[in-house]
Order: C-alpha cells, then sequence, then structure tokens
C-alpha cells in the first residue's frame, strides 16, 4: 500500500469527488483514478461505487477514513518530531472549535503560542456541536478540538482537557424594562423573544431548561450561524441566551450584557486523541493549559 494512495483516496473523500479532488491535488483525472483502482486492487475491495459521475462510498471505504487519518497523522508526527530536534521553527497545528470558545479562550491561545512559536501555523475548522468536533478529532481531520459543554467530556480513546467554565449571559438592547436589573432569572424571560442556536448546543440546553420550567418564552429565531445572533438582537429581532464570551463584543456593540441567575455554565474542553501529538501540538496544548483557569 502506497502512502500516496491513502492521501489521494482522503482527498476524494474531503473533496466530494474525483473531480474536485483532482484539482485540489493539481492532479489529472485519470492518474487520481488509476491510483485509487490500485489501492483497490490491493485491499481486494471497492471503495467507491461509480454512479456516473458521482463517486459514493462503500462500507469498506467508510471503515478505511479513520485509519487512512491515522497513518498520515502517524507519518506527519514522525516528520514533525525529527524537524523538531532542530528547534521548533515550522509546522502546522490543526484545530477544530465550536464558535464560542474560538472567540475566547481559542483567540487568546493562538496570541499567546503566536508569540512563542511565529514560525508555526494554525490551522482553525469550525463545528456547531461537541458531537462533529469529538468526531474530527477521533478520524484525524485535527490533532486538538475546543468544545464547550455542560458538563467535562469524556470518550474512549480521548483526553480532554478543561480550560475553564463560562457564565452564561442573556444579552439584549439596552431599551427593554429587564434592563434596569443587574442580573436576569428564568422568570425574567417570561414573554421575551429569544435568538437561540441549533440544537446539540450549551445555549439551546439553557433556554429549553428556563421552558421545562414554565416559562412562555418566544423562538423568534433558531440559528445555525452563531455569528448572526448579535446582529438580529441589534435589530431589535430578540434577546439571546449566549457565554459570556460574547459579552466584550456586544457592550462594544451597545448592547446589555446580564448575568443569569442562578448561574449556568459551560465547561470549556480542549480534547485529543491518547496517540502521540506532534511537537506543534504539543506546544498548542502546553500554552492552553498552562492559561487555563477551571472552576
Amino acid at each position: 500500500m502506497d502512502v500516496r494512495q491513502l492521501a489521494y483516496f482522503l482527498a476524494i473523500v474531503d473533496n466530494g469527488g474525483f473531480n474536485r479532488a483532482a484539482r485540489h491535488l493539481h492532479l489529472a483525472q485519470p492518474s487520481l483514478s488509476q491510483a485509487i483502482g490500485g489501492l483497490e486492487r490491493h485491499l481486494g475491495v471497492l471503495l467507491f461505487h461509480r454512479i456516473g459521475r458521482r463517486a459514493v462510498l462503500t462500507d469498506a471505504g467508510r471503515a478505511l477514513i479513520e485509519p487512512a487519518r491515522q497513518v498520515l497523522r502517524d507519518i506527519d508526527t514522525a516528520q514533525a518530531t525529527i524537524a523538531s530536534l532542530k528547534g521548533l521553527g515550522s509546522g502546522v497545528v490543526d484545530v477544530v472549535s465550536m464558535p464560542s470558545p474560538s472567540l475566547e479562550p481559542l483567540s487568546t491561545i493562538i496570541d499567546r503560542f503566536s508569540q512563542r512559536h511565529p514560525q508555526v501555523s494554525v490551522r482553525v475548522r469550525a463545528e456547531p456541536t461537541p458531537g462533529p468536533v469529538m468526531d474530527a478529532v477521533r478520524t484525524g481531520v485535527a490533532e486538538l478540538g475546543l468544545l464547550g459543554a455542560p458538563h467535562p467530556v469524556e470518550a474512549a480513546g480521548i483526553r480532554t482537557h478543561v480550560l475553564e467554565a463560562q457564565r452564561f449571559v442573556l444579552i439584549l438592547r439596552p431599551d427593554p424594562p429587564i434592563t434596569a436589573k443587574d442580573h436576569a432569572t428564568a422568570a425574567d424571560l417570561a414573554g421575551v423573544s429569544l435568538i437561540v442556536g441549533q440544537q446539540g448546543t450549551g445555549q439551546r440546553q439553557v433556554v429549553d431548561e428556563i421552558v421545562a420550567q414554565g416559562v412562555d418564552v418566544h423562538i423568534a429565531v433558531e440559528a445555525e450561524h452563531r455569528e448572526a445572533i448579535l446582529p438580529l438582537v441589534l435589530k431589535g429581532v430578540g434577546a439571546a441566551v449566549m457565554t459570556e464570551a460574547w459579552a466584550p463584543l456586544a457592550r462594544t456593540a451597545g448592547l446589555r450584557v446580564l448575568p443569569l441567575e442562578p448561574p449556568s455554565l459551560l465547561h470549556i474542553c480542549l480534547v485529543h486523541r491518547c496517540a502521540r501529538l506532534t511537537p506543534a501540538a504539543e506546544a498548542f496544548l502546553d500554552v492552553a493549559k498552562t492559561g487555563s483557569h477551571p472552576h
């Protein structure tokens, strides 16, 4: 088996087909098809069903994704470890993060990391909820994952480092009567229109728990794009329950931020596989843990 064939296989998976993968790899499609055909003959199974111009993963193809990513990760780790003997002067750290932790603490971690290791690049990809973050780490799409959950996450083969706990706050325009208070309770949200995140997010769970208490709130908007929530609040569409990571941006925009009482917390966790990390990822983890303040 050729490592190059595994890289080509994952390129087809990640780019959604042979045509896009060939363009991504700057490779002629016949050459790509030939390489995958050789891999299939070596393994003795089909990895893709060719349906017209579409390539659909077979069961064997789906089963190969995680091992293939791990092989390529192990090779990257070996190369990076040897290169690090000369000092951490290059490399890439792949991080997958949920939106709220990407504001804080990720921006601060990257700032400190970049000051210590200016030659190392950080690649950040986004996932909306803890499950996809864990999947990306488990399958080797990213070495490190940053997520927020009501409780510290645990999973087989995954190491979890709790960095901090962020409090949930209510963000709203300064004109409604509730802004006369310095905090907000569940009862204060009766009759309030809310902009919420999708199911599976910590902020949505907080709102669902308030609704379960019998508080009559109106869900005005359910937004998968977390970055759309503050503009909607500014336009007067509704208020929003978010983590305190969003508070500085909200205050800068002229919005009011009220802590929720009793407090609800989101635990910010950095996760990675139990396998050995590249030196760059180890250095990133050290920076993250040095500045963490778990509650």
